[in-house]
């Protein structure tokens, strides 16, 4: 079989994430004036945003299932993986959530709790890494066949599943103990339970037109379920958010039966099955187009920077929030115990002033994903290690899924603002992170240039 030709209405990496991220500002500067221009139809447009954002997020977190791909038979030797995958989620997710509280917050709310869970949820963006974007400019590097590539798809995938599980007790910290959020854990637990047992065994379509009628399927189950448990008590609805659905989804799906000579599933057929799906042209392009719409409205969902007086910023309206439903923070005096004011209510501040916070912030987002380098000794060379570490800087849209899920909980002020635009600033130094990746490698001494290895494939180290 001939290989696949890259398509020419496709863009390469570089070119596709400094797209994402224009397109993220772009949709930042239209939320501004979005409430004047859109007027009494502000609900409507503001409701055609959320459902957007919501299947958007859906169809990437249902790829990301599709990269899920462990041997259920060694479970122990991804025990370290995951460690490690844990440290990379949650020390940068550490440094953000102090930093916004200990310096961005006046120093009255440094021992106040609520001034904690709040930038807790906000912090939650720093933690993912963007597995999507960081497998394709490793790949277009030469670096496909490494063992630097094996062992970022790894603990990428498992620093996206921790992000996706600890926004459970992130949801109880928020709201509270309810019997609605223990019904939640136990849809959690018996989605978790099917993506292990069936992990890849359940024969569907998985091309993209099928892939976003899942992802519609998943956000209009969640909301009926939120719509039907507001009529049973309308104090704290069951909301379910599309991360962990879809995602199980993803895990679940095959593209068709394949089995080893003992008649068993064979796993490396499998992925080596979707792959190939994933890979054609007009699936790449498909993803593509999704993930820049995506970005788009993320960028539309956030709330006004600059509005109210110097002493207090409003949130912006809950129907503008796109991860929630329209009335969800409209009525946080009623599903709340408390509102949540503290981060939307910081003094105001300047552009030079925002700058600088997201300078700094990126900087420690980054820094907290150091953790890898200082591991796998026996596997890899000091600049293997250090290059793995670094391509796990990339951030992307699971990360501003998560912003987005905090807007859902009425979490607002310049925060918010300054997360998103160090999102962004991730997203247009991917490239240059990549190139600091290649470098490390081809310059290792023994090993030869990535590139000028059989097909750019680069050399594979023992895993």
């Amino acid at each position: 079989m001939a290989p696949l030709r890259p398509s020419r209405y496709t863009l390469d990496p570089m070119r596709r994430v400094l797209v994402y991220s224009i397109l993220l500002l772009i949709g930042l500067g239209f939320s501004q004036a979005l409430p004047t221009l859109a007027g009494d139809a502000h609900d409507g447009v503001a409701t055609v945003v959320r459902v957007i954002t919501m299947v958007g997020l859906a169809f990437i977190m249902i790829h990301v299932g599709f990269e899920f791909h462990i041997d259920k038979s060694k479970p122990r030797t991804y025990g370290w993986d995951y460690f490690v995958a844990f440290t990379a989620a949650s020390f940068p997710w550490i440094l953000v959530t102090g930093y916004f509280v200990l310096v961005m917050l006046p120093s009255e709310f440094w021992a106040d709790f609520d001034a904690w869970k709040e930038t807790l949820l906000a912090g939650r963006f720093a933690a993912p890494t963007s597995a999507g974007v960081l497998f394709s400019m490793l790949a277009a590097a030469g670096l496909g066949a490494t063992w630097l590539f094996r062992k970022a798809r790894i603990l990428a995938i498992f620093d996206d599943l921790d992000t996706v599980l600890l926004m459970i007790p992130l949801k109880m910290l928020i709201v509270g103990l309810a019997w609605q959020l223990g019904a939640i854990v136990i849809v959690m637990v018996i989605l978790l339970a099917i993506a292990w047992i069936w992990l890849h065994r359940v024969t569907m379509p998985v091309s993209w037109p099928f892939v976003l009628l899942y992802a519609g399927g998943i956000v209009a189950v969640s909301e009926v379920l939120y719509a039907g448990s507001k009529v049973v008590d309308p104090s704290v609805p069951i909301h379910i958010e599309v991360l962990l659905p879809a995602f199980v989804l993803g895990c679940v799906a095959r593209r068709r039966k394949l089995t080893a000579p003992d008649g068993q599933n064979d796993p490396v057929a499998i992925e080596h099955d979707l792959h190939e799906v994933l890979e054609r042209p007009g699936e790449k392009r498909a993803a593509m187009w999704v993930s820049a719409v995506f970005m788009l409205v993320v960028g539309l969902s956030m709330p006004q920077i600059f509005e109210g007086d110097d002493q207090h910023i409003e949130p912006a309206p809950a129907s503008l929030h796109a991860a929630a439903p329209a009335d969800a923070v409209d009525g946080q005096e009623q599903t709340l115990d408390k509102e949540l004011t503290v981060t939307s209510s910081q003094p105001s501040m300047g552009w030079g002033t925002i700058a600088l916070h997201v300078i700094v912030l990126t900087v420690l987002s980054n820094l907290g994903k150091m953790f890898p380098a200082f591991c796998y000794r026996r596997e890899a060379p000091w600049r293997h290690r250090l290059a793995l570490a670094i391509g796990m800087w990339p951030r992307g849209e699971v990360g501003a899924g998560v912003l987005v899920l905090s807007l859902s909980y009425g979490i607002g002020g310049p925060i918010v603002t300054v997360a998103m635009l160090s999102l962004a600033l991730n997203l247009v130094l991917t490239g240059v992170f990549i190139l600091f990746v290649r470098r490390l490698i081809s310059a290792d001494p023994g090993e030869p240039d990535p590139a000028q290895s059989p097909g750019g494939a680069g050399v594979s180290l023992p895993a």
